[in-house]
Order: structure tokens, then sequence, then C-alpha cells
């Protein structure tokens, strides 16, 4: 009976502080909404694209620590002998989005990619150069580009703590796998806000047609950043201002937040096809309502995986021969990237679940049964 009575307790604790279990809540297109056009990947994930993988470090700890780390990896091999192309494009740059410059010069990325919470990226910045040099065929490595992604979770996390560490970071690396990834209130996502409502950790795929070359198109998304929230043109922010009381959270029309974006594709490009690419993944943003305020950092960070356009580390050939796509082969790839942005961002909300955390500030879940209604009454499917 003791044992029952504290398992009740138990319970209760978790209910009344927002982390108590919620039945499951669906993707965007379990609830019935289809976004864009094309077709997407199996997975409908960052994942479908062959051999990346992800990987989370959710830190849930007392009243006040809500945040985590997500590592996307490109391919199962070392990623720093074998480099890989990657572009990354700024739709506003109040961010600390460490290696950055690298990339722009030189068009390749040479680490897995870590998103976590703004006052983390130097401890995540350390660990991934630990964990490059402690791979085999690495010992002589005296130089490392460590790509770091942030948004800053301070709302619901105590981010003065600085919770995230070293271990968290290879943890998250550790733990990266292909298939289906988890999203909403997980890894870099655990702490985050977007448009009033809880945000996360969303990602979407799409597939190109045979004729447009078959290549796939994967996105992750780490949303918190605020706007006026839409929905296949349904201006949801509106519609809640019509119901007796209005979600608790930041200010949608503060818009300030951030938002990291990463892409990933099989389709033979180069660094400059990359940036343009990102660029196009960046538009899901203001298709869902956010406008790259002034206080948000907003990047897209786009490489590809395809084996032929890699750089061997040590290589001393003074040229490279390489098969790319043609500029005019482009634009299907664009949409696929605008496509899937949008839907990785709304699988950011769908997914994450109402979290209580510092200073008892709570962030709610999108009312799905609401939106569903709404969306019933405007005749949108």
């Amino acid at each position: 009976m003791k044992l029952l009575a504290l398992s009740f307790l138990i319970s209760l604790v978790l209910l009344f502080s927002g982390l108590y279990p919620e039945e499951a809540r669906p993707r965007v297109r379990e609830f019935g909404l289809k976004i864009g056009v094309m077709e997407p990947g199996p997975l409908n994930a960052i994942t479908d694209v062959p051999g990346v993988r992800v990987g989370h470090k959710t830190l849930i700890q007392g009243d006040s620590i809500r945040t985590g780390v997500t590592a996307i990896i490109p391919h199962p091999g070392n990623v720093f002998q074998e480099k890989v192309p990657a572009g990354i494009y700024v739709a506003n740059g109040y961010g600390k989005l460490t290696g950055y410059t690298q990339v722009e010069e030189l068009g390749y990325l040479e680490t897995p990619i870590i998103l976590t919470n703004t006052l983390s990226v130097p401890e995540a910045a350390s660990a991934l150069i630990d964990y490059i040099l402690s791979l085999p065929g690495n010992e002589r490595v005296e130089s490392v580009n460590p790509v770091v992604g942030e948004t800053n979770d301070g709302w619901l996390n105590d981010i003065r703590a600085r919770a995230v560490k070293k271990e968290h970071i290879l943890e998250a690396i550790r733990a990266a796998a292909e298939g289906p990834v988890e999203e909403g209130a997980v890894g870099a996502g655990t702490g985050t806000t977007c448009f009033s409502f809880k945000g996360g950790i969303g990602t979407a795929s799409r597939k190109l047609p045979a004729n447009r070359g078959g290549w796939t198109v994967g996105l992750l998304v780490q949303t918190n950043f605020g706007g006026v929230l839409q929905i296949k043109g349904l201006q949801v922010e509106e519609l809640l201002k019509k119901e007796a009381g209005t979600p608790a959270g930041p200010s949608a029309l503060a818009g300030d937040g951030s938002c990291l974006i990463v892409v990933a594709t099989d389709a033979p490009l180069d660094s400059r096809n990359l940036k343009r690419l990102a660029k196009r993944a960046l538009l899901g943003i203001p298709r869902t309502g956010g406008y790259y305020s002034n206080g948000s950092g907003d990047y897209a960070i786009a490489f590809s995986t395809a084996p032929q356009v890699r750089l061997v580390h040590g290589d001393r050939s003074l040229t490279q021969k390489v098969e790319l796509v043609r500029n005019e082969a482009m634009s299907a790839l664009f949409q696929a990237a605008a496509e899937a942005s949008e839907e990785a961002i709304l699988n950011s909300l769908f997914k994450a679940r109402t979290m209580t955390g510092k200073d008892g500030h709570r962030a709610e879940a999108l009312p799905l049964e609401k939106l569903k209604s709404w969306l019933e009454k405007s005749g949108h499917e």
C-alpha cells in the first residue's frame, strides 16, 4: 500500500509540474495535413538521406533545467578524414554559430553538427574537438573546425546554470542512429518555445521523382522563434485571440528567438549550390509565420553526403574531378527544401508536449483538438 501511495504521489507531482507524459501526439501528416506537393521519404525525416544519423541527449533536472543536445552526423565514417561539402546561409545573424567562417571559406564540414543552448556552445565545441581527436586515424590532427549551433532556451531553462557538459555532447554523438528521429521536447529542443507554444525538434524529408534526379532532401529544425503562427494559410494566432485566454509563453508578436535548420541531401552538390539550398530551407520560417526578427538567430546549414564530392583529408592532388548537379536542375531541390522545412517546423510544434520550467514558466503544447476544429471549419485538409 505504501508503494502504491508513493507512486500516486509521484504521478501527481509530475502531472502538475507539466512533465507527465501526455497521450502520443501526432506528426503533421498523422494529423491529416499534407504540406506541399512533393512526396516525403519513407521516414519523412533527415535520416531518409542514406548514412545520416541523429542523436539526442535530453536534460530535465529539478524544476529549472530544461535543455539538451542534438547531434547530426553526415555519414558513418570518419567525417574529418572524409569531409563533406557544406554551405551556410544566414537570414538574421543574432546567434552564435561556431565554425561558420571556415565552412564559408573552404566549403567543407569536418565534424558532426551539434545543436544546444546558447551558453553551452563553447562546451559543445570543446567536446566535438575531443571527439574528433579521439578517432582512429586522427592522431596527428592539429586543427579542427567544430560546427555548433544554438537557440536560447532561457525562458524554460536555467541557462546560466550551464547544465550541458562535455559528457552530454559525447552521449548525443554516441546515441546517433539511423531510422526514425524523436521529435518535440527532446535534445536541443527540450527547453525551446515557438510562436508562444512549446517548440522543439522537428524533421521532414522530400524524395524527388526519378526524372528530377531521384535524390532526397532531409531537414531537422530546432525551433525557438516567434511571429504569428499560420498553418496552410490559417492564422492560428488570430484564432487564439478569440479564445478565452491565450497560451502562456513569450509573446508571439515579440518575435525574438532563433531557428537552426540542418539540411542533408544525397544530391552531388558543391558548397555554392548547398548555400543556395540552405537559403531555400529558411523559407519554412516565413511560411509558418516567422519573419527573422531583430533578436532572432536564423541559420541553415546544408551538406551533401554524395561520396564523389567528399574531400579526402591528406590528398595532395592538385585537381579534383567531380560530377555535380547543374544549376538548371536545382529548382526541384529548392522546392523540396522549402516544403520539408515548413513541415519540420510544424512537426516540432505538433510533437512537443506542455512543459513547466524555470520560475514556474509554462509553455503550452499546440492545442491540436482546437486546431482540428478550426481547420475543418475553414475547409483545410
